[in-house]
């Protein structure tokens, strides 16, 4: 059975919040934060958990972007949710091991990012 992810597109003053992995799959590369969810919450629940523990800030969820399901996209199979998000609070503080470092990126100057969340940030966009 396929495992679910719930991954936060998190926009504030024309920037994105990315992260850069330090695990596999992916290491080393930038990537929209989030991760697996857990058998007690909701997706949102796990979106809003998710991006906390990688950045360190608190978010709200504002709409769904989008299923994310090919089975290519990811090595260990993960279907993710992809959710538009604002910043409520917190301070930038990403998780040490699993996440080497987060940073805000202007939308023009993105770097290439892992998996298809190249893919998720431009259909958030469509939604702003």
């Amino acid at each position: 059975m396929r495992q679910l992810a719930a991954d936060a597109v998190i926009l504030k003053d024309g920037e994105v919040l990315l992260v850069k992995r330090g695990t596999e799959p992916f290491k080393g590369m930038w990537a929209i934060p989030g991760g697996r969810i857990e058998d007690n919450e909701t997706l949102e629940q796990c979106c809003v958990r998710e991006a906390k523990e990688e950045t360190g800030l608190d978010i709200k969820v504002e709409r769904l972007v989008g299923m994310y399901s090919i089975p290519s996209r990811d090595p260990r199979k993960v279907i993710a949710a992809a959710y538009l998000c604002t910043v409520l609070g917190g301070s930038l503080n990403p998780m040490p091991g699993e996440i080497e470092k987060a940073e805000w990126f202007p939308l023009d100057k993105v770097p290439e990012l892992a998996s298809d969340h190249g893919k998720m940030l431009k259909d958030a966009l469509k939604l702003k």
